[in-house]
């Protein structure tokens, strides 16, 4: 009855909430305050500075006037598309990309063999790890069960009260080995505990990489083709780092200016990421996309796809939120750079797949939606897809289970975080504290109680 009560006394006081928490959006105007550090134009307030990325979605004209442009993305001085193109055929890049943002500059062959090594024998949990805590209590949320683990390994870090920068990398190095880990064994454990489905927990392999390792200990056979493992190393490395204004990688960055340790700081991060406005955005194109392939019989048709469609925005279909998920990011107008370069990769894994239908499905949308959101609701600074239109059908594609989208973006993102801590463990001059004003009201101290 515990429960019952404080759901019921809970309920009682959520009028009470509403009416003494409640502020007018107009008072932020009125007192110039930026509303979740942006203005009324969506750009954000500067609070730092950084040499890990570069996000680039306007450019100045002839003029001198700032106008849209395709959307580009840099890490620590390098286009994303250069740093593709450099992987080699038959290579894996998650590695050497994760050096690059970690060290800010690429890796000779030594230092890529030693560090492939170093990450190798990182891949390792401590002693009953699995059984005493991934297992003990699973969870279908499997950022909760990786946030708890990550709490929990610091209990097993005998420098855990040494913030030096060396052991930081030490940290850092340790939890970007072992976040896969974290991530396929709690989703074992859940689907064991909780769907009845067979138990089984693969150890990773040395000689693969991080994505071939994800895949061998997440299925059965612990198998996968080259051109799975490559798709996925591709959507790894895209999902890496992109800026330190994002909600988690700022949370990162807030967080160690504390003082706190690696442990606090990333799963501080994580609690952000999981977050369905951060990074649950490609589940959300999951559904809508179930939604349309239960509505529109013919996926080629562009005249049915564009009909359901118009049905979404205006409200009448899905979620009747009246928006096309995937469309539209909060930084890129004319276009995600990591979209498309993700779009070359799925379109030779669908075609593997034998999935040609549904690739058409999504250039179909892809093409139309833009369209329709101009049309219905009045925008012309330009609609895009975003990287999360796509990566949802590429783990989709790779068997990869819902509850592991959040996750795999965990996996991907530890290393910006990462880097974003340890510049600023190197730069760190005071906490960081930002101002709220305060707009409450004075009143007059209650009559006593007594």
């Amino acid at each position: 009855m515990v429960h019952e009560d404080i759901m019921a006394f809970a309920d009682a006081k959520l009028d009470t909430c509403k009416k003494n928490d409640f502020i007018p959006r107009q008072m932020y105007s009125d007192y110039g305050v930026k509303c979740g550090l942006r203005d009324e134009n969506g750009k954000g307030v500067l609070t730092g500075l950084t040499r890990i990325s570069k996000i680039v979605s306007f450019e100045k004209n002839k003029d001198g006037v700032q106008v849209p442009c395709d959307g580009q993305l840099w890490y620590r001085g390098y286009h994303i598309y250069n740093i593709i193109s450099s992987i080699k055929e038959g290579e894996y890049g998650f590695e050497k990309v994760a050096y690059l943002l970690l060290f800010g500059e690429y890796p000779s062959e030594d230092e890529l063999k030693e560090f492939r090594e170093i990450l190798s024998m990182a891949r390792n949990l401590p002693s009953n790890f699995t059984k005493d805590v991934i297992m003990k209590a699973p969870s279908k949320d499997i950022m909760n069960s990786m946030t708890r683990s990550i709490l929990t390994l610091a209990s097993y870090d005998k420098e855990i009260g040494d913030n030096s920068l060396r052991q930081n990398i030490c940290q850092a190095i340790k939890l970007i080995a072992e976040f896969p880990m974290l991530a396929v064994y709690g989703y074992h454990a859940y689907n064991y505990s909780e769907n009845n489905e067979s138990m089984y927990i693969h150890r990773p392999d040395p000689s693969m990489s991080t994505a071939e390792n994800f895949l061998r200990m997440l299925r059965p056979d612990a198998s996968c083709s080259p051109l799975e493992a490559k798709v996925l190393d591709i959507a790894l490395i895209l999902h890496m780092e992109h800026g330190g204004g994002n909600n988690s990688t700022f949370t990162t960055r807030v967080v160690t200016t504390s003082g706190t340790d690696t442990y606090s700081a990333i799963a501080a991060a994580m609690s952000s990421l999981k977050g369905p406005r951060h990074g649950g955005a490609n589940l959300k194109v999951m559904e809508m996309m179930d939604d349309i392939r239960s509505h529109v019989f013919n996926w080629s048709d562009e005249g049915e796809v564009r009909k359901y469609l118009e049905k979404i925005v205006d409200k009448e279909a899905f979620d009747k939120q009246g928006l096309i998920y995937g469309m539209g990011h909060a930084v890129y107008s004319i276009s995600d750079p990591r979209e498309h370069v993700l779009k070359g990769f799925v379109e030779k894994l669908a075609a593997a797949k034998g999935r040609e239908k549904e690739m058409k499905l999504y250039n179909n949308i892809e093409k139309l939606a833009p369209e329709i959101i101009a049309e219905k609701r009045k925008i012309y600074k330009g609609v895009s897809p975003n990287v999360d239109f796509y990566s949802g059908f590429v783990y989709d594609m790779l068997g990869i289970p819902k509850e592991l989208y959040t996750p795999l973006f965990a996996i991907a993102r530890i290393v910006g975080w990462s880097a974003h801590r340890l510049e600023e463990l190197v730069d760190m001059d005071k906490i960081m504290r930002p101002a709220y004003m305060s707009v409450m009201e004075e009143k007059e101290t209650p009559v006593s109680y007594e």
